[in-house]
């Protein structure tokens, strides 16, 4: 996929932009106390607030206050000291209320920006509302059923301004944005749960000429549907305008089956939702104290431990990058490596460990190895115990068995040969029977050299240091 389209007339530009709706980490909805566990049967997780009983009153959850202003410090946007909940006035089935409580002219988080390589993406707002029930069709043929579970459920929508030029550029935003949420603890970013999703605003336009018009393609919940969603609509525009068409401002929705979008209806404006203050909540009023209490309570944001990771352990940029894409992670190789050589740590977590979570699809809180187990076994292959190779074995042991290294090494007599006197034996046994090789070496077939070694590692079943054996043999060979 490319940051440009080649239409029948030139080049055309994308200009993207993505609103991201983040489920908030928290046990109860924005105005109920209600849970939000995922799964449960239909209509089990509702309060009467969230049926829109009359005279149920909302109230405001705290938890998901501090979780929206966490997740703007995050992003280094402003607080806002003021803000407003706002009714946004629509019909649908699964919205008992007949509005949905949001936040308009007044959001709890302005500005803000995520990086991604290349480019630096804006962040517009981050607002604060509750999402709405389900509409189920296909447990009857003849109804549609609803199921309010998610009624009330607190999502903070996250707004960027339309900065990315490329399908590949907005895969990485919300791929950096979700890895940030997780890293905060403000969302758990489970797409196939729907707790994260988002719209996507698409455009396009001659190379350095205004806007054009957008369409908003609808809740895509997984990457790579928002990629091919975002090429699908580009070519989609290019055509109908160099047809000599016009786009139209609207809504549609991506058939992932098909790898197309279609219209599903015409985009309203802020006025067709009639939005007014909610005159059941009072304004939002966030004092200092309130904000600086979360500030210190953040961890170490990526980026700072990205840098900390290259600057003071000495990591390349690429395995500081790859340490630090989910917190769990990054915790995870602190705790391996502490008190040992940081670069050997790394390539066991980046190489062993995450290789074998990706073939097996888990994530590092499921891994049998704990931090300190690892550590062990880092420590056997230092100082000389464990070959690399044998490092490996006992690794898969581990992996498989939960048991620690040291056990594994004993129980199946895993100790590298360093003693020197043993050692020398063998190399003098293995040059007495070989006087021909020992000539060619020493004519000049200094290749031969791993001929020795290889013969030396299979007498003594691979246990043999090899670094040991290099330098008997060369001494030996070199007299």
């Amino acid at each position: 996929m490319s940051a440009v389209i080649e239409g029948r007339d030139g080049v055309w530009e994308y200009a993207i932009g993505l609103e991201v709706h983040a489920q908030v980490a928290s046990a109860a909805k924005l105005f109920s106390g209600a849970p939000t566990d995922f799964g449960a049967d239909p209509n089990t997780q509702v309060s009467l607030v969230d049926a829109a009983m009359p005279g149920m009153l909302p109230v405001i959850n705290r938890v998901c206050i501090e979780q929206a202003v966490r997740t703007g410090l995050g992003f280094g946007g402003a607080i806002a000291r003021h803000s407003v909940f706002d009714r946004k006035n629509y019909f649908y089935p699964d919205l008992p209320q007949g509005y949905q409580i949001s936040q308009y002219s007044d959001p709890v988080v302005v500005g803000g920006t995520v990086e991604i390589p290349g480019r630096t993406v804006r962040i517009t707002r981050l607002h604060l509302e509750q999402d709405a029930g389900k509409s189920v069709h296909d447990r009857d043929p003849d109804r549609t059923l609803i199921d309010l579970n998610r009624s009330g459920v607190a999502l903070m929508e996250i707004v960027s301004e339309p900065d990315m030029r490329s399908p590949e550029e907005a895969a990485e935003f919300l791929t950096r944005l979700r890895a940030l949420l997780r890293w905060l603890g403000t969302c758990d970013g489970n797409m196939q749960e729907g707790s994260l999703r988002c719209d996507a605003n698409v455009s396009v336009r001659r190379p350095g000429a205004e806007l054009g018009t957008r369409t908003e393609i609808k809740n895509l919940n997984s990457i790579r549907f928002l990629r091919e969603a975002i090429e699908y609509e580009g070519q989609r525009q290019v055509g109908v305008l160099e047809s000599g068409g016009e786009i139209e401002q609207e809504t549609r929705l991506f058939d992932p089956d098909r790898g197309e979008t279609r219209a599903m209806r015409s985009k309203e404006d802020a006025h067709d939702y009639r939005y007014f203050p909610d005159p059941d909540l009072l304004p939002l009023e966030l004092d200092e104290a309130f904000i600086e209490d979360i500030r210190a309570s953040m961890p170490e944001l990526p980026e700072l431990r990205r840098k900390r990771f290259v600057d003071e352990l000495g990591l390349s940029d690429y395995d500081a990058e790859l340490l630090t894409a989910e917190r769990a992670r990054a915790d995870y190789f602190e705790a391996a490596s502490e008190g040992r050589d940081a670069k050997q740590a790394a390539n066991w977590v980046a190489g062993e460990l995450l290789g074998r979570l990706n073939k097996e699809g888990l994530e590092i809180e499921a891994a049998p190895i704990p931090a300190a187990g690892l550590g062990e076994l880092i420590d056997l292959v230092s100082d000389g115990t464990l070959s690399g190779r044998m490092g490996r074995e006992v690794f898969e042991a581990m992996w498989e068995t939960g048991r620690p290294a040291s056990a594994i090494v004993e129980e199946r007599g895993l100790k590298q040969i360093s003693d020197t006197g043993a050692l020398e034996s063998l190399v003098e046994e293995l040059l007495t029977g070989e006087p021909d090789k020992v000539e060619e070496y020493r004519a000049g077939r200094t290749k031969l050299l791993g001929f020795f070694v290889g013969q030396v590692m299979k007498a003594t079943g691979g246990k043999a240091n090899p670094k040991v054996v290099n330098e008997l043999l060369r001494a030996r060979l070199e007299e």
